[in-house]
């Protein structure tokens, strides 16, 4: 399904759009706003929490400026990694400046030239391909999803013990409406071989590793037996405008429903298998325990008890936004708790609020349905009847019965995080 507006922009207009966003110009000057943002966060939070959980929202980075980015938290710089803040999760779409990003490889490209740009589908095909963006703009029919992209890693400062990687909090994941072309329908073009297994993606990313390896070149497949494919689009615009660079510009594979490591970034490479990826990327990185929920402990892990297979599926998930205990809330005034939530297996049906820390939950009102793979927000009103301190909880289910749990998960990729959230919050007298 297309966004309304889609009909009126030409093919025409859209590739001259396009060409227009190879992005590599910084950001213009920030507003008071953006910049009391980047002040006030640097003041109220420490550079570093462990060994126990991290108690904030976000992770506890500085904040940088980057190129069609609002200031985001830094993780690393190289590779590239910005979380999001928590206020822009107050929607259901997920402003493109205010997106997330996360490289895996630190040599990244400053820009694309969509003159010289191609995207090459070859390996076991019968019609080896090469695109230029007005092929695909002007010879395939033009698709759309709402659909959120979230790291592997989201929340990974959580988890007790510590792992290794990026300490992410909460905000490595984004929503947003990609319109572009179905793979299977450049696949179909390509013609699959029969005696295929798996499809390739690489993009424009590189390391300084030696050719062949993981730490030289960045690719993720999935078997063409895997469903998911018929829901995979080849996305060149993200919100109705061109992708930022740093989110994948020119062309982004986008998986629905799965986590962010299968949406290649500048894509350039799709390569049809005749033998199964055991690549670096698919073979060791990103890989989940094949337990319920995905969790182990470290004394299995060590033993080396814990079979692994690739991470796949987003878990039902939910936050809350608002309020973010930053402030007292007078008592008996009335305020609206609200928040997202989210599941890579199907529509949210559910959202339920407690405001005693989970002794009692109660069923809040959703927010508009934008497809089963998209954030969806919640309200509830709440009337705090005494001062003191409340614990906010919030708890999702989604189409398949699938319910937030409140135990945490531990596997040493620190994957798959979907406890129940919860803010604390202060109610002070009214006079």
């Amino acid at each position: 399904m297309l966004p309304e507006n889609f009909s009126a922009l030409s093919r025409r207009a859209l590739l001259k759009l396009l060409a227009a966003g190879t992005g590599g110009v910084a950001l213009g000057g920030l507003d008071t706003l953006q910049a009391a943002l980047q002040e006030g966060a640097a003041q109220s939070l420490p550079t570093f929490t462990g060994p126990g959980p991290n108690p904030y929202w976000n992770s506890v980075g500085p904040i940088g400026s980057y190129p069609q980015k609002l200031p985001l938290i830094v993780l690393t710089g190289r590779p590239v990694q910005l979380e999001t803040p928590r206020q822009f999760f107050s929607t259901a779409i997920t402003p493109n400046s205010a997106f997330f990003v996360r490289w895996h490889l630190p040599d990244i490209p400053n820009a694309v030239d969509l003159a010289e740009w191609r995207l090459r589908v070859e390996g076991n095909v019968e019609k080896p391909l090469t695109l230029s963006m007005s092929d695909l703009l002007q010879q395939y029919q033009p698709v759309s999803v709402t659909a959120v992209n979230q790291c592997s890693g989201n929340s990974r400062s959580r988890l007790q013990p510590r792992v290794a990687g990026g300490q992410w909090g909460n905000g490595a994941m984004g929503n947003a409406i990609w319109i572009g072309v179905k793979l299977t329908d450049v696949l179909r073009a390509a013609g699959i071989k029969k005696d295929s297994v798996a499809v390739q993606f690489q993009g424009l990313d590189r390391g300084k590793g030696p050719e062949g390896l993981g730490s030289y070149a960045f690719l993720k497949s999935l078997d063409l037996s895997n469903p998911v494919l018929d829901e995979c689009i080849l996305a060149y615009t993200m919100n109705d405008e061109p992708l930022p660079l740093l989110n994948g510009f020119p062309l982004r594979l986008i998986v629905p429903g799965y986590f962010a490591t299968y949406w290649m970034k500048c894509l350039s490479w799709i390569r049809v298998l005749d033998k199964p990826d055991e690549n670096f990327w698919m073979k060791t990185g990103y890989r989940i325990p094949d337990t319920p929920g995905g969790t182990t402990t470290p004394e299995d892990v060590k033993a080396g008890k814990v079979k692994t297979i690739p991470i796949h599926r987003m878990p039902v998930r939910s936050f809350i936004v608002s309020p973010d205990g930053s402030g007292k809330i007078p008592v008996n005034l009335p305020v609206v708790l609200s928040g997202i939530a989210f599941s890579g297996s199907g529509h949210i049906v559910k959202v339920e609020i407690s405001t005693d820390d989970g002794k009692t939950w109660q069923e809040a009102r959703l927010g508009k349905d934008l497809g089963k793979y998209s954030f969806r927000t919640w309200k509830q009103p709440w009337t705090p009847s005494r001062p003191g301190r409340f614990t906010l909880a919030v708890r999702a289910t989604d189409e398949k019965g699938n319910v937030q749990p409140d135990e945490p998960v531990w596997n040493a990729g620190g994957y798959l995080w979907n406890k129940i959230e919860r803010q604390d919050v202060m109610v002070g007298s009214a006079g």
